[in-house]
């Protein structure tokens, strides 16, 4: 494998130009997609090649139920350090095994906790709370809840009819697209690669914003929607509820991106311009963590299979 098999861990770093430049120059729609997988495509391959060293790490340890083949020579020098490197491995992979479990648990845990504080409310799209807390969020479905959009009247108190419009059609956008999936695909790729963490935040920001455009195209109006934007932002307080559905985002540079022209439709960028050359050195260096993973875990597989006797 060589150095390889580290190359995955560090190629994240590619990204982070594409990151902040698809903020500002790709429609919000193909910005979330695009770093979406190309966030979900490094960690898969970093968490790969890291289980990749914990095996030749493993096998080193006594009393592990790995067969002593393992432990060769020829096993260890398919990874450099193989000493450090290799048990360094082991408490790195389940860290990142027990923060991935983490969040998926309370992930779960969260949206059924959210349905069941409506429970008595009517099994309508829209749950109207008589709450003095101005807030509002879209709450995924689950197996046995349909999706809804969930404001209290406080909030439908400092909003005209016009701005609720925006703010229901902004939330019924973050269900319709699933927002949530690309928000939770981010979170877990984050938590297994620290260096994955402004595509995170990238995306925190432009699923906001492609669910704004959304909204903006069904009212007819950007200016309403920054409107309704500005509005619930100076009366909302935090809702009761984890933002691991949507976030708020940065709402003045919402604002100013609704009262601009809209983006143009979602396409690859041009090669020769900032965010063209960005968005290929993101591709490529997902490609190349592809590349890496996969020729680590086939020789490391051989390996095994030569060092283990039948």
């Amino acid at each position: 494998m060589g150095v390889f098999v580290f190359l995955p861990l560090v190629l994240p770093l590619t990204a982070w130009p594409i990151a902040r430049l698809a903020e500002q120059h790709l429609h919000p729609r193909t910005a979330t997609r695009m770093l979406t997988a190309v966030a979900a495509v490094m960690a898969t391959c970093s968490t790969l090649c890291l289980a990749l060293v914990m095996v030749v790490g493993t096998a080193q340890l006594p009393g592990n139920p790995l067969p002593d083949g393992w432990s060769d020579p020829e096993v260890r020098e398919a990874v450099p350090y193989d000493e450090v490197v290799g048990k360094a491995a082991i408490p790195g992979l389940c860290a990142v095994v027990l923060a991935c479990t983490r969040i998926l648990w309370r992930h779960v845990r969260t949206r059924r906790r959210a349905h069941r504080a409506l429970a008595g409310l009517p099994d309508t799209e829209v749950a109207v709370l008589p709450d003095g807390t101005p807030y509002a969020y879209a709450l995924p479905g689950t197996a046995s809840h349909r999706d809804r959009v969930v404001v209290t009247t406080a909030l439908l108190d400092h909003l005209a009819p016009a701005e609720r419009r925006a703010l229901f059609a902004h939330e019924r956008a973050h269900l319709t697209a699933r927002h949530h999936r690309f928000l939770l695909a981010v979170r877990l790729a984050a938590h297994a690669n620290p260096f994955l963490r402004p595509l995170h935040t990238a995306v925190s920001y432009t699923t906001e914003r492609w669910a704004d455009e959304e909204a903006a195209r069904t009212v007819g109006s950007r200016r309403t929607v920054a409107t309704a934007i500005g509005r619930a932002a100076l009366a909302s307080g935090p809702a009761p509820l984890p933002t691991a559905f949507a976030s708020p985002g940065p709402v003045p540079r919402r604002v100013a991106a609704l009262l601009a022209p809209p983006p143009a439709p979602g396409r690859w960028p041009a090669v020769f311009t900032s965010v063209g050359l960005a968005a290929w050195g993101a591709a490529a260096g997902a490609a190349v963590s592809a590349m890496s993973s996969a020729n680590s875990a086939l020789t490391l597989f051989l390996i095994l299979r030569a060092a283990t006797p039948l």
